[in-house]
């Protein structure tokens, strides 16, 4: 079969799977999100060798140890993915909601309520828990969803995609088939030719890299929510409780500094930078982040640290537009909250960004003021996530202005219609 013919084959299935969907109640719904979540439980076995194949094709094609940190699979990270769909199931359906209603002075009633999209293809690259994520959020709120992972995490996607369909079935038997598809090849061609279909796909959304997520955008026929990367920053202010800063700081870069909401560039504030950089360079240092550095945060960190020091680098103007995803950091000394606005808005990716302080006009300034989708005070930038925002899990994070914004769970996956109620009215 030729691959147009293919793609627009799982296409039709698809929109097929979302009008069976819809039908289905609340409570049939569940009872096959707890059952999935249970069977990738006790096939944690499977889906761990699975994985240790992509690790291994992951390893050949050269991925940094943060990418190959992003794709492996421990029982913990199974256990985490089962309990995302457990909290799916708990959460309220999305789907039916009254979200407006008036009467017009004719008697005409008129109710706008929650409707499934329909059809949502999601294209990511090697964090297989997208899968399950992806697959149970677009299941709960009743659209059909067809998966796309990258090439280094297709044992995993399949095992993953292909327990949670088995335990479907299992928990009901008219299982809508083609509720969740994974596109069976890895051939790059197949993203256009499934994103041309629009009789049939009604979004896409995709997650990985910036380089993915503009290719995808620019070949894509279809509607797309976004973001193109994750440039996130923490400002730690004059007035800033410096162990509390240092936790933050620490957190937000090291924790995990592959994933979209790790912080990509610290400011200070330069009332309190011989101070700060002095403690959080030692501790970045400790954890073998390199620093790139404007000037005034060089000539501190070098007397801190020791001059030459192999972890810190001048930055240039590009660094400060970049998303790095591993153990590299951006630090610029500024003067006030103001100038910490300026850069976070002109270099920033609209994603998340922290003020740390204790002066509440500041941070109140610093929350109106920075054009991000998530802003925080005295917090880390890590939180945003569908999970930690009580979403049960996240089908991605949007930096888009029209639509979605921030962590997208189950209400972000539906549109809406107006219901008309009338008894014989006609327009005059």
């Amino acid at each position: 079969m030729k691959l147009t013919e293919q793609m627009t084959q799982l296409a039709k299935q698809a929109k097929a799977a979302s009008r069976e969907l819809a039908r289905l109640t609340t409570a049939e719904k569940n009872a096959c999100l707890l059952a999935m979540a249970d069977a990738l439980g006790n096939n944690a076995a499977a889906i761990k060798a699975a994985n240790a194949r992509d690790m291994e094709v992951g390893a050949s094609l050269g991925l940094s140890s943060a990418m190959l940190d992003r794709l492996h699979l421990d029982d913990k990270r199974v256990a985490a993915m089962a309990n995302g769909l457990r909290d799916v199931a708990a959460l309220p359906d999305p789907v039916g909601r009254i979200l407006d209603e008036r009467t017009r002075p004719n008697g005409l009633q008129l109710r706008k309520i929650s409707t499934p999209i329909g059809v949502v293809v999601i294209i990511y690259e090697s964090r297989p828990n997208v899968t399950a994520d992806a697959a149970s959020l677009c299941f709960k709120s009743g659209n059909a969803t067809i998966l796309r992972g990258g090439k280094e995490a297709l044992h995993s996607n399949q095992i993953i995609a292909r327990t949670m369909i088995e335990a479907g079935h299992r928990a009901r038997a008219h299982f809508p088939e083609h509720a969740i598809q994974v596109v069976p090849t890895s051939d790059r061609e197949a993203v256009p030719a499934l994103l041309a279909l629009t009789q049939y796909v009604d979004l896409c959304m995709p997650r990985g890299g910036e380089s993915l997520i503009r290719a995808v955008t620019d070949c894509s026929k279809v509607p797309v929510i976004k973001h193109y990367k994750g440039v996130c920053h923490v400002f730690v202010d004059a007035e800033a409780d410096l162990k509390m800063a240092e936790e933050i700081v620490m957190n937000a870069k090291v924790q995990r500094p592959a994933v979209c909401n790790a912080m990509e560039t610290l400011l200070v504030d330069q009332a309190v930078a011989g101070r700060f950089l002095t403690d959080i360079g030692a501790k970045l240092n400790e954890k073998r982040v390199e620093l790139r550095c404007d000037e005034q945060s060089l000539t501190l960190l070098n007397s801190a640290l020791g001059t030459p020091h192999s972890v810190l680098k001048p930055a240039t103007e590009q660094d400060w537009f970049t998303e790095y995803n591993d153990y590299i950091l951006n630090v610029r000394v500024v003067d006030g909250v103001r100038v910490a606005i300026d850069h976070i808005n002109y270099y920033g990716s609209a994603h998340s960004d922290s003020i740390v302080t204790r002066n509440e006009a500041r941070a109140k300034q610093f929350l109106a003021e920075v054009d991000s989708a998530t802003v925080y005070w005295n917090a880390s930038t890590r939180f945003t996530d569908g999970g930690e925002f009580g979403m049960g899990a996240e089908i991605g994070i949007s930096t888009d202005k029209i639509g979605a914004r921030g962590p997208m769970g189950l209400e972000e996956l539906t549109s809406y219609k107006w219901l008309g109620i009338g008894n014989g009215q006609v327009r005059t």
